[in-house]
C-alpha cells in the first residue's frame, strides 16, 4: 500500500462527489493533496477545505493531462498516488453523436492512459507508484441507458487490469474503484431510470471514500463499495445468457415507465 502520511496525491474530478470525498479522506490521513476539475469555483473550495492545491483544467485532452501532471509535480515534488476519477456519462445508444462518443472515450479512458504514460517513468525508476481508477460498476457489468458510459468504463477497467498485470512486480499498485449508485450529480442526472436501477442501494460519496481507505490497506485490485456487485459480476461471467436476460427484463421495465 501507499503510505498516506506525507504522500503526494492527485485527484481528478475533485470538485464534487466522489472526488471531493476522496480529497477529504486523503487529507485526513495526512496526504498532500492536489485536486483538479473543470469547475474552478468548486475545486478551489475543496482545495481550501482540505488544505490542498487546486488545478483548473480539462482531463479530456493530451495537453490538459500534461499540464495537470506538470503543475501537480511543481506543487508536490513527487506524485505518489494518482486518482483518475474524472468521468462523463452520456445517455443513449448508437444514436449518440460522434462528439459525445469521442468525449466519453477521451475522459473515461484516454485520460487514464495519458496520465499513466507520464507517471510510469518516474514510478518505475523509484520502484513504487499507485494508480487508482474510478471505473464504476458499469465497467464490470453495464449501464442500461448509456452505451458510451458502459463501453468506455469497460475500457477503463481493461486498462487498469493491463497496468496491474504488467507492472505489479515492479512496485506499481493499481486499483479499480467500482461503486454502483452514489448520491452525486451524475446519479441525479439519470432521473427516473437511475433511481429505478440504483436508487434503492445508492450510497453517499463519503462511504465510497471510506471503502477506498480500507482497500488501500491491503491493495486489493477491485474496490467494491457495493458488495453485491461481486455476485453480479460472477453471474455475468458464469451464466452470461441468464444475466443478459435479467438485464433485458430490467430494460423492458424501464421502457414501460416511458409509455
Amino acid at each position: 500500500m501507499t503510505e498516506l502520511s506525507g504522500a503526494g496525491v492527485v485527484i481528478t474530478g475533485g470538485g464534487g462527489g466522489i472526488g471531493a470525498s476522496l480529497a477529504r479522506m486523503f487529507a485526513g490521513e495526512g496526504a498532500r493533496v492536489v485536486v483538479a476539475d473543470l469547475d474552478g469555483t468548486a475545486v478551489s473550495a475543496v482545495a481550501r477545505e482540505v488544505g490542498g492545491a487546486a488545478i483548473v483544467g480539462d482531463a479530456a485532452s493530451e495537453s490538459g493531462v500534461e499540464r495537470l501532471i506538470a503543475e501537480a509535480k511543481d506543487e508536490l515534488g513527487t506524485i505518489d498516488l494518482y486518482c483518475a476519477n474524472a468521468g462523463v456519462a452520456t445517455y443513449g445508444g448508437p444514436d449518440v453523436s460522434e462528439e459525445a462518443w469521442a468525449l466519453a472515450w477521451e475522459v473515461n479512458v484516454m485520460a487514464h492512459v495519458r496520465a499513466a504514460r507520464l507517471l510510469l517513468p518516474d514510478w518505475l525508476d523509484r520502484g513504487r507508484g499507485h494508480f487508482l481508477a474510478t471505473v464504476s460498476a458499469a465497467g464490470l457489468l453495464t449501464m442500461l441507458g448509456s452505451a458510451p458510459y458502459s463501453v468506455t468504463k469497460h475500457g477503463a477497467l481493461a486498462f487498469a487490469e493491463w497496468l496491474d498485470a504488467t507492472y505489479r512486480h515492479r512496485g506499481i499498485t493499481v486499483q479499480a474503484l467500482c461503486p454502483q449508485g452514489v448520491r452525486t450529480r451524475m446519479l441525479a442526472d439519470t432521473g427516473t431510470v437511475g433511481e429505478l436501477i440504483m436508487g434503492a442501494t445508492a450510497i453517499e460519496p463519503d462511504q465510497v471514500a471510506e471503502e477506498v481507505r480500507k482497500a488501500l490497506e491491503d491493495g486489493r485490485f477491485l474496490i467494491l463499495p457495493h458488495a453485491e456487485v461481486a455476485g453480479y459480476y460472477a453471474a455475468r461471467a458464469t451464466d452470461t445468457d441468464r444475466w443478459l436476460k435479467s438485464m433485458n427484463k430490467l430494460q423492458r421495465k424501464i421502457e414501460a415507465l416511458g409509455e
